[in-house]
């Protein structure tokens, strides 16, 4: 039964092949073919601060590319492990099916020759990096470099190169977020550290960098354009304040549901914030969208016959690559566009 439910949903799938009922994300829809490779990156000068027990904080990061040929086998979604946990808890039969996801990204494909905007993200709190994959492969087709971070024991599962498989232990009841957010901004830092240099940094503009977050990540995202100038221009998607966002100058776009983040929404976060964000700046909602709209998960739930948002989760994907990427272009490549001031979408709405 799971099985015709995926198929029957993988047929409104752009890309989605006929017969394969693997989970399926939309395909990218820029020029350039993608790359990934993922790294390991350690910080000896720092203890987790989350496990009192390591002396030194882990990173994965996968980095999304624009690739010169699509050449090697596409990239993996999650591990089985990841998979597994991920899917613990919810009425799937098949836990490990999400590490059969399709994604359109080939493993160590070879970087096209010159200097790429790179953009930093941070997925959501309990949230693997892989959650993000819709969009980074989607920026990256369009010539971005993308760096999604995996936040180790904030991600509910998390597969390290060794085999070891970490879990969420920040993830208890009444957690500081204002100390998810400090963590968060210490792990964009050292990774903008360790990409800036060595072979990456080869590849890198310095001079145009950005950050989009979704969630957590997108809280953390105004903390770390605050604490580090390499950051030209942030996004927020579907993210709460905690407690309202910092004084920034630095142009910042912000995404979410109409319940929570209309200006009378839920979430009073983002009218508070607002005055101040005193760069460029926009603020748009989706209409039918929930929390789950902006990345992967919204596209996924309901291919594996969970409850999904009023809006389709793949428009909700179309939507927000289409926006986001509008942001990017303009503020690190000086695309001028129209859609941030006057939205064509009859889901989108600009406020205030």
């Amino acid at each position: 039964m799971l099985k015709a439910i995926i198929a029957l949903s993988l047929a409104a799938v752009p890309g989605a092949a006929v017969g394969d009922a693997r989970p399926h994300l939309p395909a990218p829809t820029g020029e350039q073919p993608v790359g990934q490779t993922t790294l390991h990156l350690v910080n000896s000068s720092r203890p987790d601060p989350w496990n009192p027990e390591a002396d030194k904080r882990e990173l994965l990061v996968s980095l999304w590319y624009p690739a010169r040929k699509a050449t090697g086998k596409a990239a993996p979604y999650l591990t089985p492990a990841e998979s597994a946990l991920i899917l613990k808890d919810l009425p799937v039969e098949q836990k490990e099916i999400l590490a059969s996801t399709r994604t359109y990204a080939k493993v160590r494909a070879p970087i096209t020759k010159g200097r790429h905007p790179l953009v930093v993200m941070s997925p959501g709190f309990s949230w693997p990096r892989a959650t993000l994959t819709s969009l980074a492969e989607d920026f990256a087709s369009r010539g971005y470099l993308v760096a999604a971070i995996e936040h180790t024991y904030e991600s509910v599962a998390t597969t390290f190169p060794d085999g070891r498989t970490t879990t969420c232990l920040a993830c208890v009841k009444g957690q500081d977020q204002a100390k998810v957010a400090a963590v968060r901004v210490a792990d964009v830092r050292f990774t903008l550290n360790q990409l800036t240099k060595g072979r990456w940094g080869k590849a890198i503009d310095p001079s145009r960098i950005a950050m989009v977050g979704y969630s957590a990540g997108g809280n953390s995202t105004a903390h770390a354009l605050q604490a580090d100038k390499r950051l030209k221009a942030g996004v927020n998607l579907d993210g709460t304040f905690k407690p309202y966002a910092p004084a920034l100058k630095q142009p910042f776009l912000l995404v979410g549901n109409p319940t929570s983040h209309e200006p009378t929404g839920k979430d009073e976060s983002w009218p508070q914030s607002w005055a101040n964000l005193a760069g460029w700046k926009r603020w748009l909602t989706f209409a039918g969208s929930n929390h789950a709209s902006f990345g992967d998960y919204g596209v996924l739930q309901p291919q594996l016959g969970l409850p999904g948002a009023e809006l389709d989760g793949v428009r909700g994907v179309e939507l927000t690559r289409k926006y986001v990427g509008a942001f990017l272009d303009l503020h690190l490549l000086g695309r001028k566009t129209s859609v941030l001031d006057q939205p064509d979408d009859p889901e989108v709405r600009r406020w205030p």
